[in-house]
């Protein structure tokens, strides 16, 4: 019992910060019904007043969105992915009609075309004119959804920036129309399919055979990623590809990792303070998203300098770690190793003392920077 009231108060102090799920009935003159959507907003959404968010749209959300809305607000909240708004469009009872093509050329026609449109020209202006959202979307569809998706792609300007495709079911002319299409498209488009070893045959073969195909791409605007699971179902497919394909769409939005500071920036000719802000310039171009470098960031382009004793890089470090960390003392420390480095020890002792006020961040102390600022005045006598 006392477990069970120890829960409640804890969850009472967490609600206000855990995201919230809206349930709206759109009345669409698309459609000529009312459609149910979901609607999840980040944690801490109406505090945030300044902030944008990418937006997921969520076929089948009847199933799918939950398992969607999790995997963002997790991934999200360890800094993995920029926080996004989930929007999950119900179609247990539509889903055939909303799903219907044309057997001459694949390409939705009748009510098909109608759903086409209701996402297009109805939810998503909706969406954009009711919510704080940033030029970023990702589309999310699982067998015959997944396919869905693709039609989007094939305008020529699409209004989604990512598609996930989990154990997608192709309409037959769509293995011809994808590929063509990325082979051409001139914009950053994020591309992840996902299918299983136990999933549907016909998948199973659609998706190899489309795999084989845009890996014959030589695009660079197309980031492609694809799994093929050993053991999954086709239902049990999505919970084994939502975080891999997460993973994949905002790599770069990710903290450095170990992988990325050897293959990458220890093989760096240029400057590894460059590689750092094209990371950062590269989100906010692709998301819209300002986002502060973080000091596990700061800390692998430090150890790369280190490592190649190119110490002069220290002085650009320095200056971007005081812009984004006025208050902490990590940009002095850097400009303090620099001027240590080149010889100016007196500049470098006054540095490491300066610091003294601001506070201490990423294992850097106080008492570190005295200890510097002695030795130096210790060995060179000031």
């Amino acid at each position: 019992m006392k477990r069970f009231l120890v829960f409640l108060v804890l969850f009472s102090l967490m609600s206000p910060v855990l995201s919230q799920t809206i349930y709206e009935a759109f009345d669409s003159y698309k459609l000529n019904e009312i459609r149910q959507i979901k609607i999840q907003l980040p944690r801490n959404y109406e505090e945030n007043v300044d902030k944008t968010y990418p937006l997921f749209i969520v076929l089948d959300g009847d199933y799918l969105f939950e398992a969607v809305a999790g995997n963002v607000d997790y991934y999200s909240y360890w800094e993995d992915m920029p926080e996004a708004v989930v929007v999950g469009i119900n179609q247990v009872e539509t889903r055939d009609q909303d799903c219907y093509y044309s057997e001459q050329n694949s390409l939705p026609i009748e009510d098909g075309a109608r759903f086409f449109e209701f996402i297009s020209m109805e939810l998503v202006p909706h969406l954009i004119g009711n919510y704080r959202l940033a030029n970023f979307r990702v589309a999310v569809g699982h067998g015959e959804t997944a396919n869905f998706i693709n039609y989007y792609l094939l305008k020529n300007d699409p209004i989604f920036n990512a598609y996930i495709n989990v154990s997608p079911f192709f309409a037959p002319d769509m293995l011809n129309y994808i590929p063509e299409r990325l082979e051409n498209i001139n914009k950053k488009i994020f591309y992840y399919m996902a299918t299983s070893t136990n999933d549907i045959k016909a998948i199973k073969e659609d998706s190899k055979a489309l795999d084989a195909s845009i890996n014959a791409l030589e695009n660079q605007n197309v980031s492609y990623s694809f799994n093929n699971f050993e053991g999954p179902s086709h239902y049990s497919n999505p919970a084994h590809a939502l975080p891999n394909a997460l993973e994949s769409i905002f790599y770069v939005f990710q903290p450095i990792s170990k992988k990325e500071y050897k293959e990458k920036i220890l093989t760096l000719e240029t400057s590894p303070v460059d590689y750092l802000l094209e990371k950062y310039g590269m989100i906010e171009e692709l998301f819209g998203l300002e986002k502060q470098i973080l000091v596990n960031d700061f800390k692998a382009i430090e150890a790369a300098i280190n490592k190649s004793e190119k110490f002069e890089y220290f002085e650009t470090l320095g200056k971007i770690a005081r812009k984004e960390y006025p208050d902490a003392l990590l940009g002095h420390y850097y400009l303090a190793r620099f001027y240590e480095e080149m010889g100016e020890t007196k500049k470098a002792m006054r540095t490491y003392r300066s610091a003294y006020i601001l506070e201490e961040i990423g294992g850097i102390t106080k008492d570190e920077m005295l200890d510097r600022a002695d030795a130096i005045k210790r060995d060179f006598g000031y």
